[in-house]
């Protein structure tokens, strides 16, 4: 069986993320939760807004390195925008076998907080002051924290870097 289907894998990445957070003084709550098939439906599940939730994109830099960046739902990335603030003419998605390497997580389940790599994190500035749910490392699992404390644990750059998604 796969790391991504194994109970060991799932509970190590656990391990690495509470570690990671205590290290950093950083408090976080993870739930387990059933998966869901939209943003609106997780938010449902897990009694928060469509904006408190708040993906982890791991960005590719045309050097090799990375960065996060921390885009509430219901928003997209505007990469103008973080173009401009990481100062930059190219970033892009880096396809799912090399966000695994830069982070150690799949996507779905990636945070900032015990990826194998210490990337920059960019938050969007619209979770400043905001509680939110993220990737909790494993699939099956949402992670609680203030954004503030996320923020100045990593040393974040905080900035305008999101447009509201296009419906559909």
């Amino acid at each position: 069986m796969t790391d991504s289907g194994s109970v060991p894998g799932e509970a190590d990445r656990h391990l690495r993320v509470t570690e990671a957070a205590a290290a950093r003084g950083l408090r976080i709550d993870i739930r387990e939760r059933p998966r869901a098939n939209s943003l609106h439906e997780a938010a449902e599940i897990l009694g928060i807004p469509p904006s408190g939730i708040v993906k982890t994109l791991v960005v590719k830099r045309s050097d090799d390195t990375y960065l996060f960046a921390l885009i509430p739902g219901g928003r997209s990335i505007s990469w103008p925008k973080l173009r401009a603030v990481v100062g930059v003419n190219k970033l892009r998605l880096p396809e799912p076998e090399l966000a695994l390497a830069a982070t150690g997580y799949e996507r779905g389940t990636i945070v900032p907080i015990g990826s194998t790599n210490d990337w920059p994190v960019y938050a969007d500035e619209s979770i400043v002051g905001q509680r939110i749910a993220m990737g909790a490392g494993a699939h099956g699992y949402s992670l609680f924290v203030d954004a503030d404390d996320l923020i100045s644990a990593y040393s974040a750059t905080v900035a305008d870097i999101s447009v509201p998604e296009e419906p559909r």
